[in-house]
């Protein structure tokens, strides 16, 4: 045999594990991930260190055919708060924390749980509710969808207490008083002749500070790293309720364009991000309750007639978010306070059964 045919036979005995390599090559895809928050803040937390490797995982665990280039703009770099809805609506960027409770008018079903206090503060039971809500309730589905969105995780706080430069043993304490409330949240204060004062964690220490305010509502995850309980340090309990705020999403357009295995992988992470979320959660209230009892906060409970007398004497919120909220507002708090019952929970107030026609 000659040389030149022994050449010809070897090249084509390797072509077959030459093919077999290029099967398996690896196809690059250029993502954006962002959010208006830096990677300090427990939600953004868990996109960089959940969610990114979870998506890496899946890929190499399911073909190793795709792979990411990860393109981060976290801590507002592309956009502020107000603005993360259409950041991921019109592909600012491709990935992205939506925060929900800052689309009171453009995603109203999803602030369902602002207006329904002291509902639970079990935050999550509130994440996994969520998580099936986004899928099983139509209006909400729709929602998303009609806003070139696809969610992927559910983002939550811990529960609402009070934080103040004065005790609270009654609620008659809180009267004439100047509570840090702001938004929605100053609905909550409705009866207890508290004054709602608008501001946000990042005015608080400050509010309190110069007068503007003696005290904010508030939530142990939230409150630890802006120091408030130097200036506030009477933590009263008094389990106002856990707050859904968003999620992880995607731009919709851009999620129906990625190969099955990356949409797969997304859809995988998100729902692994949920669960490091909840657990994420419970371990920092541990840490920024002891740390602030370490650091001289006195920390007590609202005797539990106190807080359902305060209850008690809320105006129908529900009635009036779902007045505004549209017909499938009754279908959210049904799905809502359904799955609160559904874990053998009893909510502080059944906001649900309080709609009128």
């Amino acid at each position: 045999m000659s040389i030149r045919r022994r050449h010809l036979l070897a090249g084509s005995a390797a072509l077959p594990l030459f093919a077999a390599h290029t099967a398996v090559a690896q196809s690059a895809l250029n993502i954006t991930i962002a959010a208006s928050h830096p990677v300090a803040n427990f939600w953004i937390h868990i996109m960089k260190n959940v969610f990114q490797p979870e998506v890496d995982k899946f890929l190499r665990d399911n073909g190793n055919t795709h792979r990411v280039n990860w393109r981060e703009a976290y801590g507002g770099t592309l956009y502020r708060f107000q603005d993360t809805m259409e950041a991921v609506r019109d592909n600012i960027t491709d990935i992205g924390y939506v925060g929900t409770l800052w689309e009171g008018s453009t995603m109203p079903l999803q602030n369902v749980t602002y207006f329904t206090p002291f509902a639970t503060g079990d935050h999550g039971l509130i994440a996994n509710a969520f998580e099936r809500m986004n899928e099983n309730v139509p209006a909400i589905r729709q929602n998303w969808s009609g806003l070139n969105m696809v969610p992927l995780s559910s983002y939550i706080t811990d529960t609402y207490h009070i934080w103040s430069n004065f005790p609270i043993r009654t609620l008659d304490d809180l009267r004439s008083r100047k509570i840090s409330a702001p938004g929605t949240s100053a609905n909550w204060l409705q009866g207890t002749g508290a004054t709602p004062v608008d501001g946000a964690l990042t005015t608080y220490y400050t509010d309190i500070q110069t007068g503007v305010s003696e005290g904010a509502l508030s939530f142990y995850v939230g409150i630890l790293p802006t120091r408030v309980y130097e200036v506030a340090r009477f933590i009263t309990e008094c389990d106002v309720g856990a707050m859904y705020v968003g999620g992880i999403a995607a731009n919709r357009q851009r999620f129906e364009r990625w190969p099955e295995v990356m949409r797969r992988a997304c859809v995988a992470a998100g729902r692994a991000s949920t669960a490091a979320h909840i657990t994420d959660v419970s371990d920092r209230i541990a840490t920024a309750k002891r740390e602030m009892v370490a650091r001289g906060a006195q920390v007590t409970t609202l005797p539990a007639a106190e807080r359902e007398r305060w209850i008690r004497g809320l105006p129908n919120l529900a009635q009036t978010w779902a007045q505004s909220s549209g017909p499938a507002s009754r279908d959210v708090l049904n799905a809502y306070f359904g799955a609160i019952r559904a874990a053998g929970q009893t909510p502080g107030r059944n906001w649900d059964r309080e709609l009128t026609s």
